[in-house]
C-alpha cells in the first residue's frame, strides 16, 4: 500500500511507501478510560504494539520524560491540573520530543479559543472527535512522511545551528517539491534567527510573488520593525489582520510596534483583541498587563494579571512577573494588603535572590504610589543591604527599576552604582544610553549622569580592546583568560561575550578540541541567545563550534573563523 501526495497544481508526486507502525512507540493522553480503548484499538489495528496511556497531564508528563515516543495523541481538556495545550507546550519547551516525533492533538472541543490556543503551539494536527480508524491513519501517514522531511532541520533548530539548518531546508526542496512553502517558510524563519534579514527577506518576496502569504507579509513586517522602520512594520501588521482576523502573530507584532512608535493605548487595545481571541497564552496576558498597567489602564491590567495567574498555574511558562504586576495593581487600587499578600506568594511559589529583589523592588514601589513615603523609604533602604550584601548585579531591566525607585526614595550612591553597571554591559546600545539619561535627568543629575555615562562607556571599552590587543599580539591563552575576568566583570556584554567565546573556538581550531573549552564556549553563547536572540555572530560561532566536534565533517559552506571586533570606535565616542 502506498500513499500519494497531489500538488497545488493536482499533479501527483511521486509514490512514497506507507509506514510500518508495529515497531513505534505510542502515547495516549486522555482522562476518559472508553477513550483510551477505542484509541488503543484504533492503532492496534494499524499494527502498533508499544502503546502507553495516561489519564491527566500530569501522568503525561512523567511517561514523556521517560521515554521518547514517535507518536502522542493526546486530548485538549485533561479535567484537573494540565490541559492538552499545556502538555504539548511544556513537551516543546523541553525538547521531550525527538525531531521526527508526531503530535496529534485531539479533541471534541471545537470553541474557537481552544483551537487556536493549541494551535499556537504548534501540534502536527487537531483532530476534532469522533475519529475514525481510516481518519487516524491517512493523517498519521500524512503528517510521519511530512516530519521525516524535517527530521534533520529539526535537529540543527534544537541545536541552534540556524545556518545549517537553512542549508537543509534548501537540499530538502531539491527532494521533496511537494513540501517546497513549507520548507521555505521555515527557511526564512532560519534566517532570522540567524540574524541574517536581507537573505529571509529574499525568501519572503519570493514566496510573495506567487501568492499572498499572511506569514510572509508578516515576516517582512518583523524584518522592517527590527530595522527601526516602525510605521512601515506598523502598516504590514495592520494589513495581515485585515485580511485574517484570527491570525495572532499579527496582533502581537502590531503591538509591539505600537509600542515603539509611542501609542501605547493602541497597542493595549490591540492585545486585548488578541487576548480575547485567545485568552490562553501567559505571555500574551503578561504583555497586556505590562501595557494597561503602563497606560494607567487599572481595570484592565487587573483583568490580564488575574487571567494570567490562573491559566498559569500549570503552565511551564507560568511567571512571577503577573504576581508582582498584580500587586503594582493592588497598590494602585490602595489595597496594600493583598499587595504584600502576592509578593508573598511570589516569593514561596518563585524562591530564589532575583525574585526577592524583585519583590522588595515592587515593594517599594506599591508603597510609593499609595503615598506611603515612610515605607517606600524603608524598602529602599532594605534593597540598599541586599545589594551590598549581593556582588552580582541583576539583569538590566531589573538594574534600571530598581535604580529608579531608589533616587524616587531619595537614595544616591547604590542607583548611580547601577546606572553605571548597565551602561558597561551595553556601552554601544544608543537606545539604552538615552533611557539611562532620562532617570539621570529626572533625578535631578543631568550633567553629572553624562559624565558618568562616557566614564563608564569608556572603562568598558578599555576592557574589551586589552582582550582584543592579547589576541591580535598572538598571545591567545593570555586572552582567553583577561576575557574571563571581563565576563565576570561584565556578564552581559555582548561585544564582550561574543569575542570571548570566539577566543575559545579560536584556541581549539588552533590547539584542537577540548572538552571543558567546549562547554565554556557554549555556555557563553547560550547566555548571548539569552540575552537578544536572532544575532547575525551568534549563529556563525555556533557554526563554527558545530565543525570541532570529534567526528563530524563540515558542510559545504559553513561558517570560517571570524576576526575579533575592535572596540576602538566605541571608546573614540565616549
Amino acid at each position: 500500500m502506498t500513499t500519494t501526495y497531489i500538488t497545488a497544481s493536482g499533479a501527483p508526486t511521486a509514490e512514497i511507501a506507507d509506514v510500518d507502525w508495529g515497531e513505534k512507540r505510542y502515547l495516549i493522553v486522555d482522562d476518559f478510560v472508553g477513550i483510551r480503548q477505542l484509541l488503543r484499538e484504533s492503532l492496534r489495528n494499524i499494527g502498533a504494539r508499544h502503546i502507553d496511556q495516561a489519564s491527566s497531564g500530569g501522568e503525561a508528563m512523567t511517561l514523556l520524560l521517560r521515554t521518547h515516543y514517535d507518536v502522542v495523541l493526546c486530548d485538549f481538556n485533561l479535567g484537573e491540573g494540565k490541559n492538552g495545550q499545556q502538555v504539548l507546550e511544556e513537551a516543546r519547551v523541553r525538547n521531550l520530543m525527538i525531531p521526527s516525533s508526531v503530535w496529534l492533538m485531539v479533541s471534541a472541543e471545537k470553541s474557537v479559543e481552544s483551537v487556536m490556543g493549541a494551535a499556537e503551539h504548534q501540534p502536527d494536527a487537531y483532530i476534532i472527535k469522533p475519529i475514525t480508524e481510516g481518519v487516524l491513519l491517512t493523517r498519521l501517514n500524512r503528517v510521519w512522511h511530512k516530519k521525516q522531511v524535517f527530521r534533520e532541520i529539526d535537529a540543527a533548530y534544537i541545536e541552534k545551528d540556524y545556518l545549517r539548518a537553512a542549508r537543509l531546508c534548501d537540499a530538502q526542496v531539491a527532494r521533496h517539491k511537494v513540501h517546497e512553502i513549507d520548507l521555505m517558510r521555515m527557511k526564512a524563519t532560519l534566517l532570522l534567527k540567524a540574524g541574517e534579514p536581507d537573505k529571509a527577506r529574499t525568501v519572503y518576496e519570493r514566496l510573495l510573488e506567487e501568492r499572498e502569504y499572511n506569514w510572509a507579509r508578516t515576516g517582512l513586517g518583523k524584518i522592517r520593525l527590527a530595522n527601526g522602520d516602525h510605521e512601515a512594520a506598523r502598516q504590514m501588521f495592520q494589513g495581515v489582520i485585515g485580511e485574517n482576523r484570527y491570525y495572532i502573530d499579527a496582533y502581537d507584532q502590531l503591538a509591539g510596534a505600537l509600542g515603539l512608535l509611542g501609542r501605547h493605548e493602541d497597542a493595549c487595545e490591540v492585545l486585548a483583541k488578541a487576548a480575547k481571541l485567545s485568552p490562553n497564552s501567559v505571555q500574551r496576558q503578561r504583555s497586556l498587563g505590562n501595557t494597561a498597567l503602563r497606560i494607567g489602564n487599572i481595570p484592565q491590567a487587573e483583568h490580564a494579571f488575574r487571567k494570567c495567574i490562573a491559566i498559569g498555574e500549570y503552565s511551564i511558562n507560568r511567571t512571577v512577573d503577573a504576581y508582582l504586576g498584580m500587586a503594582r495593581v493592588c497598590g494602585q487600587k490602595g489595597d496594600i494588603k493583598e499587595a504584600l499578600r502576592l509578593l508573598a506568594t511570589a516569593q514561596r511559589d518563585f524562591p530564589g535572590e532575583l525574585v526577592a529583589l524583585r519583590s522588595k523592588i515592587t515593594e517599594g514601589l506599591v508603597y510609593h504610589e499609595s503615598g506611603d513615603f515612610r515605607r517606600a523609604r524603608k524598602s529602599g533602604d532594605e534593597l540598599e543591604a541586599m545589594l551590598e550584601k549581593e556582588r552580582k548585579r541583576p539583569q538590566t531591566a531589573t538594574c534600571i527599576e530598581m535604580a529608579t525607585l531608589l533616587f524616587a526614595v531619595g537614595v544616591k550612591d547604590a542607583p548611580v552604582e547601577l546606572l553605571c553597571h548597565v551602561i558597561r554591559n551595553n556601552h554601544d546600545n544608543p537606545v539604552l544610553l538615552d533611557e539611562v539619561q532620562k532617570i539621570f535627568d529626572k533625578a535631578r543629575m543631568g550633567e553629572e549622569g553624562m559624565a558618568l555615562i562616557a566614564e563608564a562607556r569608556r572603562e568598558a571599552a578599555e576592557m574589551m580592546n586589552k582582550g582584543v590587543l592579547l589576541w591580535k599580539t598572538g598571545k591567545l591563552a593570555e586572552a582567553v583568560e583577561w576575557m574571563r575576568e571581563a565576563r565576570e566583570r561584565l556578564p552581559d556584554n555582548m561585544r564582550i561575550l561574543f569575542n570571548s567565546a570566539q577566543m575559545l573556538i579560536n584556541h581549539m581550531q588552533l590547539h584542537g578540541y577540548d572538552e571543558a573549552l567546549m562547554i565554556e564556549a557554549n555556555g557563553v553563547l547560550m547566555h548571548v541567545d539569552e540575552l537578544a536572540a536572532g544575532q547575525q555572530r551568534f549563529a556563525q560561532l555556533v557554526e563554527q563550534l558545530q565543525v570541532l566536534i570529534p567526528g563530524r565533517v563540515p558542510a559545504e559552506g559553513e561558517a570560517e573563523a571570524v576576526e575579533p571586533v575592535d572596540e576602538g570606535a566605541a571608546q573614540a565616542d565616549a
